[in-house]
């Protein structure tokens, strides 16, 4: 185990939920874009579905439209992931003969706000994916790549499709011709990371299991990375990119087995670490087919895209948004305070980076806060900044030269946002709640 992985604790606390707000639920999806996380389907006590966009800074709820005919129906263990300013949506039908007819997926327009209806590109003698659960998506370059998953009566799959986002053409890999692979398998994780994808644990058939695999995009070859150390069997766990590592959490052996252990995996040095939970800071509780989502600079890719202007034009969305990508964006400058000098002095928390005294020095501060000082901060580990772009505070100077409007300080907002992950809804459920998000921060000693 390595010590860097050892000695990261978490920082949890949970962010009540008010006003409108989406129900409760698990086998939803969820993905992040900007300073926004947007969440889509699952069940509560039925499939649901609502389409919602969670605003980070301000801890506020946005229903969306999801009722036009371009938007899925109801849907539960199905994909989502952001792509220049578009989401895709894929999978997670409710079993019937209709799902052999079309293709899963569904294209939704961040900046305009609408789904968008999408041509099949695919030549009628090429085979495309049909609808299945409990699979894996995520993105290279300008691509979807979507692992395994659960096809209704056929079980377990072992298919890996690739989706051009340029073209909206898909292409089945070969995985057949070798038997080095993850397998049939279905409630895993999957992630990048440069140039490689990291696909951990689910059900292979009705067996769990706890192997970790190193898909290389380049050499399109699959390898296995033993450990002796780690999590254990897990399906309906969650993985994202931190750094030089990945981190999971929750998952459990089973559905009635969850878990809320946070792990962190170096690529590194190829070692598994399970981080503490740091004194005073409210971890959430056991967690399965739960969603994460990083925000901040520490979560991004770390390779870079490069945006190819040529494309044709037959993809609308992504068309529009690649031209707003390209232009560029005034430098941002985070000069906000507040309104009023009862703040004075208040730390603004981010990803710690110094010793164990600084970790000390917070606890105090907030062990200090009384009256309404404490009820106006709450947790002292809550992301700070929501406060700073709240209806109570001004800003100045949001950006150089700029007006100041939300809709061109939007994507400068969202470059400097702190390091955070949030983990949304999950099982078991709470009947009759609002949606339970929790944040937790690494203190990286």
């Amino acid at each position: 185990m390595s010590r860097r992985s050892s000695s990261s604790p978490s920082l949890w606390t949970v962010l009540p939920q008010s006003g409108p707000a989406p129900c409760e639920r698990y086998k939803h999806a969820c993905c992040s874009f900007g300073g926004s996380v947007f969440v889509l389907g699952g069940r509560e006590s039925h499939s649901l579905r609502d389409f919602w966009r969670y605003n980070v800074v301000r801890n506020e709820w946005t229903e969306l439209d999801c009722s036009c005919e371009a938007a899925p129906e109801e849907l539960q263990e199905h994909s989502m992931v952001a792509h220049q300013g578009v989401l895709y949506v894929f999978g997670g039908m409710i079993d019937s003969a209709y799902t052999i007819w079309k293709t899963p997926l569904w294209v939704f327009d961040i900046v305009k706000e609408q789904w968008v209806s999408w041509q099949e590109r695919n030549p009628p003698q090429n085979q495309v994916p049909v609808n299945r659960k409990g699979h894996s998506a995520v993105v290279f370059s300008s691509a979807m790549y979507i692992y395994g998953g659960y096809i209704d009566m056929r079980a377990s799959s072992q298919e890996f499709w690739k989706l051009e986002f340029d073209t909206m053409l898909w292409s089945l890999l070969d995985c057949t011709q070798t038997e080095v692979g993850p397998g049939p398998r279905h409630s895993h994780s999957a992630m990048t990371h440069l140039d490689c994808m990291y696909l951990f644990g689910g059900l292979r058939g009705l067996r769990e299991q706890r192997d970790l695999w190193r898909w290389n995009s380049t050499s399109h070859s699959w390898s296995c990375l033993n450990a002796t150390s780690g999590p254990s069997k897990l399906v309906g766990h969650s993985t994202v990119a931190y750094r030089d590592s990945m981190l999971l959490f929750g998952g459990g052996e089973s559905q009635h087995t969850p878990r809320s252990c946070l792990w962190r995996y170096s690529f590194t040095t190829q070692t598994w670490g399970k981080l503490a939970v740091l004194p005073g800071s409210n971890p959430p509780p056991h967690r399965i087919y739960h969603c994460c989502a990083g925000l901040g600079p520490s979560y991004q890719p770390a390779v870079t895209t490069t945006i190819n202007t040529t494309t044709s034009t037959t993809l609308t969305p992504s068309t529009t948004i690649r031209n707003i990508l390209d232009s560029k964006i005034r430098p941002f400058k985070n000069k906000c305070f507040p309104s009023s000098s009862e703040t004075e002095g208040t730390i603004e928390l981010e990803t710690f980076s110094s010793s164990e005294k600084l970790l000390t020095e917070v606890e105090d501060y907030c062990n200090g806060l009384s009256g309404n000082d404490a009820q106006r901060f709450g947790n002292c580990l809550t992301f700070e900044n929501q406060e700073a772009f709240s209806k109570q505070w001004s800003c100045e100077n949001i950006e150089e030269g700029g007006s100041g409007k939300p809709e061109e300080s939007h994507e400068s907002i969202a470059q400097n946002l702190p390091d955070l992950l949030l983990v949304l809804g999950g099982k078991p459920l709470v009947r009759h709640t609002v949606i339970s998000v929790w944040q937790m921060t690494l203190a990286d000693l």
